[in-house]
């Protein structure tokens, strides 16, 4: 199991410890698999499966077809519901009728003897359910036919298993930035495996920190990194399977008697190391005393520090933190107070700076400016990233002003906030970048980047983004290739019956309705729907098919409930979209063509995966990772236009600070190269969303899955 999230996670095949041999026929067989998947394997990886004897050659080639068949969604079958699709699909209301035909004369009677507007669509012989099978899909189509542009993804090899799952823990624990669900499932995993073995020197992350103690804690293992009371709160919500981040309560579970004592033990260090540590327990003292009722501290004596936590948690003791007072000193007016107290803690005042700006008065704007430059050398590069980022945004007003939580829910404001004048903003950004510049990684050889990974936003937030393949953070854009999109949805149910229902929405320039596709209405200006399915027991997929010559400015595919399980509730699903000419036939879907694949996990009745907008140089995708609350059923794309319109808006008109941000900060250090494709010559440091094969020994490459660790310290 490891040995697959390794692959799908780095594309490095771990290397096999079995036995020599001659394992060439599988090597060959393990070439072809590969490139039926839109794959290539690496000269070394063929060269190692070439040479072990023919079981474990086998083992090692089941294991990466297996990982990347699943990490392109080439695991199931995805059946169409038209067979002909994307030709042959009537029009919708044509369709109604003659299923509803097909309803009355089942019964002996005649169509004109029932109303269509009395019938349920779920009730029509063959509505909704695959009428033929995915062999017979399959039989009347012919291969695909290849193109130029088909993808072809390299896959190398990496070192033993145990190598690569502690490369891969020590990357994911070690984090500047915070994890994605996919990615905290794994580290999970990868701390149980790896909790013997060697460990980051920082878990700079407080909800990676709280998923690695969470497996120390069950194996009995020291704990690492605890600096906070909060820190041990999160590691108990953890532990009992609830919210590490604290938005919302947790149910605690029983503990054993040694959790216990590890727990009062570690909250005890931390508060005797410095008590004002427990001012953080007020605001999360509901939780606290839950907590308390778990632990029992009044039988440990022995551990007194730990013990005044329960105390301010029951507010039987004050304790107040830095936010609190500077929160009552800013309600008072006393901006500058404020500003001092929070430059005890930079992040917080660092987050806190747009606020304390546009509020101070005139003589106290140079106390505010005094303290957040001199937080600039102590906060973390994420926050000065995304303190830069949003200057970057701060001066040209917005249409409306988008806040999307943790779970990737969406929702636009009007935005309100004064202006700040233009000449700080240029001179704290200026600060910034100089700060960030001075913490860049440099290395001796030259630096050499990709064109294309220049538009990918910076992964400042995992909570910002999906598992999947070709996955990009909110905001990245990506030049679309080929002459029509197909985006495919699949879902299957856990329990319950399950309709998904993939619908695209078309906008013009002003980001008002041009159009849709749906289940409602099948066909628009070529834009064609494979056919409406509700229910998946065995899995279900819904394709629609976008020619690049649509009218419109932005397509916005989009992912509506209209009954049963919740996207966190079924026990798969997932969207993506492939790249195709038109020249180009075969089944619906192909893994070689599939450009991009993303679970969908987030919390909501709507999901917004991406949206495509129309462009000088082409056709761009541009990543959204968002969910709109919608209804409890019956969600429909005609329902939530207004909304998406909204949300694309606000996303697309925002500015990113994206990978080409750091590379013009490198230029005046370093020597830096865009690459064109051409061999490289000599070891370089490379940067871009896949390293090429023949990089010259001694070169590092920072390809997407790396891409967090160019974000400094």
């Amino acid at each position: 199991m490891l040995e697959k999230l390794i692959i799908q996670k780095t594309l490095r095949v771990p290397a096999s410890t079995g036995a020599p041999g001659d394992g060439t026929t599988v090597a060959r067989q393990l070439d072809a698999a590969l490139l039926e998947a839109g794959f290539s394997a690496s000269r070394a990886l063929l060269e190692h499966v070439g040479g072990l004897a023919p079981g474990p050659a086998l083992d090692l080639a089941a294991s990466a077809v297996s990982a990347v068949r699943e990490l392109v969604g080439d695991h199931v079958q995805h059946n169409a519901y038209f067979i002909g699709f994307p030709h042959d699909v009537p029009d919708t209301v044509e369709f109604w009728m003659e299923r509803l035909r097909a309803a009355v004369l089942a019964g002996g009677g005649t169509a004109a003897e029932t109303r269509l507007r009395d019938v349920n669509l779920l009730d029509l012989p063959g509505y909704g359910t695959y009428q033929h099978t995915y062999a017979d899909l399959l039989a009347v189509r012919d291969e695909l036919v290849a193109a130029s542009s088909d993808r072809l993804t390299l896959l190398r090899l990496g070192g033993t298993a145990e190598a690569e799952a502690e490369r891969l823990y020590l990357t994911l624990a070690g984090s500047t930035t915070p994890l994605g669900e996919a990615d905290l499932a794994i580290l999970g995993e990868l701390a149980v495996a790896c909790a013997d073995g060697a460990q980051p020197d920082q878990l700079p992350v407080r909800e990676n920190r709280a998923v690695v103690n969470g497996a120390r804690l069950a194996l009995g293992r020291s704990l690492l990194g605890m600096d906070t009371t909060t820190d041990v709160l999160r590691l108990a919500c953890q532990v009992s399977g609830g919210d590490s981040s604290l938005a919302s309560p947790t149910r605690f579970r029983p503990f054993r008697r040694p959790e216990r004592r590890i727990l009062m033990a570690a909250l005890d260090d931390i508060v005797r190391a410095n008590p004002a540590k427990l001012g953080d327990v007020v605001r999360h003292s509901e939780q606290w005393k839950r907590l308390g009722e778990r632990l029992h501290p009044h039988e440990y004596a022995e551990w007194p520090h730990a013990r005044e936590v329960f105390a301010v948690a029951r507010g039987e003791r004050p304790a107040d933190s830095i936010a609190g007072r500077a929160e009552a000193a800013v309600r008072t007016g006393a901006i500058g107070p404020a500003a001092r107290l929070l430059s005890a803690a930079p992040g917080l005042l660092l987050r806190s700076a747009d606020r304390l700006l546009r509020t101070a008065s005139a003589s106290e704007q140079s106390t505010v400016v005094e303290a957040v430059t001199g937080a600039l050398g102590s906060a973390s590069g994420r926050v000065l990233c995304s303190l830069r980022e949003h200057f970057d945004n701060r001066l040209t007003p917005a249409t409306a002003r988008m806040y999307a939580n943790r779970w990737r829910r969406a929702w636009v404001g009007p935005d309100e906030r004064p202006s700040l004048p233009a000449g700080l903003v240029a001179e704290l950004s200026g600060l910034i970048d100089a700060e960030i510049s001075s913490r860049l990684p440099v290395w001796d050889r030259p630096l050499v980047i990709d064109p294309q990974v220049l538009d990918v936003a910076l992964p400042l937030s995992g909570t910002a983004s999906e598992g999947g393949f070709g996955v990009l953070p909110r905001g990245s854009r990506a030049l679309v290739s080929g002459d029509l999109l197909r985006f495919f949805t699949y879902w299957r149910q856990a329990s319950r019956r399950t309709d998904y229902d993939l619908s695209m929405l078309l906008l013009d320039e002003d980001f008002r309705s041009a159009g849709q596709v749906s289940w409602t209405n099948y066909q628009h200006d070529g834009v064609v729907h494979s056919g409406d399915l509700t229910e998946a027991a065995s899995g279900a997929t819904e394709f629609i098919d976008v020619p690049l010559t649509v009218g419109g400015q932005y397509v916005v595919p989009q992912v509506n409930i209209y009954a049963g399980e919740s996207f966190d509730e079924v026990a798969e699903s997932m969207f993506g979209y492939q790249a195709r000419t038109r020249d180009q036939h075969g089944a619906p879907f192909d893994a070689r063509t599939v450009r991009a694949r993303s679970s969908m996990r987030g919390q909501g009745r709507v999901a917004l995966p991406m949206v495509f907008t129309k462009t000088g140089r082409g056709w761009q995708a541009v990543w959204l990772h968002l969910y709109l609350r919608g209804t409890p059923s019956f969600n429909r794309v005609e329902g939530n236009t207004f909304s998406t319109a909204d949300r694309v808006r606000a996303l697309v008109e925002r500015r990113y600070l994206t990978v080409s941000y750091l590379a013009g900060l490198w230029q005046s250090r370093a020597e830096v190269t865009t690459w064109d494709g051409s061999p490289i010559a000599g070891p370089v440091t490379f940067i871009g969303i896949e390293a090429p094969e023949d990089l010259p020994a001694g070169s590092e490459a920072y390809t997407l899955d790396r891409l967090g660790e160019l974000i400094p310290d």
